[in-house]
């Protein structure tokens, strides 16, 4: 059986986009940057004007390493580490995500389980703890399963648990600050996820958020596996496919790229002005040093690879293991880039600002109750 072609009019150019399988009863949903026919896309100058000034500090450390004034040397060695840390997951999210563009709806719905159920958030939940990658580019995944039809709540839970949860953090956090304490965090992490999807959940079912457009109905007698089967033996790969996979890494990267270099030039502007000492002396287990915690979690944009080792200098150092985790936490919620990418994604302002104001009042008390035990 041959495939089935329909034609995409999304910002990757106009091409063919190539669906896996025939006879497919899901929609296609147009990527958040399609313009509509006939016109021509803005320039986007935020995303240019951000390669353009990386591109130019990373080549300022490769050219002159450690010459000329000593911001100049922090802010260079900072774009130069950040995105040597996280290229490759970046990379291989855009490449995910592609891949997951051409999978049909139905697929993303039976696995992540019926939106608006606990069984639903479980799911979502479980699969941000094992995907093995960056905040941003769980980001550029996360925004895709919306687009693939998972409810808010889904895609709420899948963010909040994953950032730091990867199997390779993981392991990097079990050598920084103990197995014990690695293993209360990941813990507490998947309950504030579930927590936080539910609550979700219940302000779309009330109408106070919108839900998704691209939700849809769970197929109770869906077939996964003899489906799977099937629609493999009709796959077929050739140049066609491999483009619209490129294409749609490309559309479907782009937003988050966009934010993910804004947000590495203003942590390396941060680094080269704002001591970090200075923030570590001042986070100290009481309720000011978690008020400075929360504040810094919220100013530093780093990827999850970069604030796992000032997380675990807050539970050594300064002997706060509620700041710790709230370090790692708040920035996952109030994470502009992370914010201003769901408002771009979901097109509203609301939902992306509820995001902070449901997950920080919980880290807070979180964070209270792990610095009491502690002392």
């Amino acid at each position: 059986m041959n495939q089935a072609e329909t034609r995409s009019s999304c910002c990757s150019g106009g091409t063919e986009a190539v669906s896996l399988v025939p006879d497919e009863s899901h929609t296609a949903i147009d990527s958040p940057c399609c313009a509509p026919a006939g016109t021509a896309r803005r320039f986007d100058w935020l995303l240019w004007s951000c390669v353009a000034l990386v591109a130019t500090f990373y080549g300022v450390h490769l050219l002159m390493p450690m010459q000329g004034p000593e911001a100049l040397q922090i802010m260079s060695h900072s774009i130069f580490e950040l995105l040597n840390t996280m290229w490759w997951s970046v990379l291989f999210a855009a490449v995910f995500v592609g891949l997951l563009g051409q999978i049909p709806q139905d697929f993303v719905t039976a696995t992540l389980g019926r939106g608006g159920s606990m069984s639903g958030l479980f799911r979502a939940t479980a699969a941000g703890v094992l995907m093995d990658l960056c905040s941003h580019g769980i980001l550029m995944v996360g925004m895709k399963l919306y687009q693939k039809g998972a409810s808010l709540g889904q895609v709420m839970a899948f963010l909040i648990a994953s950032p730091w949860n990867s199997i390779s953090l993981t392991i990097i956090m079990v050598a920084l600050i103990g197995l014990s304490w690695t293993l209360v965090f990941i813990a507490l992490s998947m309950v504030l996820a579930i927590s936080t999807g539910w609550m979700f959940e219940r302000l779309v079912k009330a109408g106070k958020l919108p839900a998704s457009s691209a939700e849809q109905s769970f197929d109770e007698d869906f077939q996964f596996f003899p489906e799977a089967k099937r629609r493999w033996a009709n796959l077929k790969i050739d140049r066609i496919l491999l483009k619209s996979v490129l294409d749609e890494a490309i559309s479907g990267s782009r937003m988050v790229v966009r934010w993910l270099l804004f947000g590495v030039l203003l942590a390396s502007l941060i680094r080269a002005f704002v001591s970090i000492e200075n923030f570590q002396e001042w986070f100290g287990p009481g309720l000011v040093g978690l008020l400075a915690t929360l504040l810094a979690a919220t100013i530093i944009e780093v990827c999850s690879e970069g604030s796992t080792p000032i997380a675990a200098d807050l539970m050594t150092r300064a002997k706060a293991p509620g700041n710790s985790f709230a370090f790692l936490m708040t920035g996952v919620a109030t994470d502009y880039t992370e914010v201003m990418v769901i408002r771009d994604t979901m097109s509203s302002w609301k939902i992306a600002l509820f995001l902070p104001l449901l997950t920080v009042p919980q880290v807070l008390v979180v964070a209270l109750i792990l610095n009491q035990m502690s002392v």
